[in-house]
């Protein structure tokens, strides 16, 4: 826990330097890409960081992993584009690619040594990769990329995220006995009440982007919720009650 809370703090005091130096310097400042954990401390201390004008962004609507960028463009007189590039990363010849999974471009990548808060994230399809990366990166990336696993790849920058860059959807209709946020993720991840329970005690779960500790919250149709290591999911609507009185409701999950 108290790892957890330093963890913690110290993002929060970042973001606030950030913030801070943004309004003293008259310009612009950006965070590396954040993941969902960190990003969850923002929002969870957003009303703080008003004062700066904080924009988020991760190279596309879609994006999980995001940038905040601190500074008004009202006040600054100017405005600044986020420091992303949009690298596509395909086959040589596809059709004597292996089977390319996002692990394998993630991996190919750090393999380079590069830090994964410089990454944003990674849209995989038909052996195909569409990378967000921070500006300062991407020729690197480019010239040292050659393979990722046994396939020889090529990589180039895309003006705008490709329809690779969408998340596929799997509509899926689960029985719960009440809207509960730990009752659903249990039917649509298979797990029993204590493994759902678990996971609330160990920080593994988010609503809407923020740490959620309460596992008897209320979900409501375009709840977003994330469960680290396990996937995504949006709680899409309610259908009814079944003969049994159960709770029929649709959720898509993000594959």
């Amino acid at each position: 826990m108290g790892t957890g809370v330093n963890s913690m703090n110290t993002e929060l005091k970042r973001l606030t330097e950030l913030a801070e130096r943004s309004l003293g310097s008259g310009r612009f400042t950006f965070t590396d890409f954040l993941s969902v954990a960190e990003l969850s401390v923002y929002y969870e201390n957003e009303a703080a960081f008003r004062f700066a004008c904080p924009k988020l962004f991760g190279g596309c609507e879609q994006a999980e992993r995001k940038m905040i960028r601190f500074g008004s463009e009202e006040e600054l007189g100017f405005s600044q584009d986020f420091p992303i590039k949009t690298l596509l990363i395909k086959p040589l010849a596809s059709k004597f690619a292996d089977d390319l999974s996002h692990r394998d471009f993630l991996g190919a990548l750090m393999n380079l040594g590069i830090k994964r808060e410089l990454l944003g994230d990674i849209f995989v399809k038909d052996k195909e990769a569409c990378v967000f990366c921070k500006e300062s990166i991407a020729d690197f990336i480019i010239e040292n990329l050659i393979r990722v696993k046994h396939t020889s790849v090529k990589v180039e920058v895309i003006d705008e995220a490709l329809d690779i860059a969408r998340h596929d959807l799997e509509d899926k209709v689960v029985q719960v006995s009440s809207q509960r946020i730990d009752a659903v993720i249990a039917k649509v991840y298979s797990f029993s009440r204590q493994e759902a329970l678990e996971l609330f005690r160990e920080g593994l779960v988010y609503h809407n982007g923020r740490e959620c500790t309460e596992n008897a919250r209320t979900l409501h149709p375009g709840d977003v919720i994330s469960v680290r290591g396990k996937g995504k999911f949006e709680y899409s609507e309610e259908l009814g009650l079944s003969k049994k009185g159960k709770l029929n409701c649709r959720v898509s999950i993000y594959r």
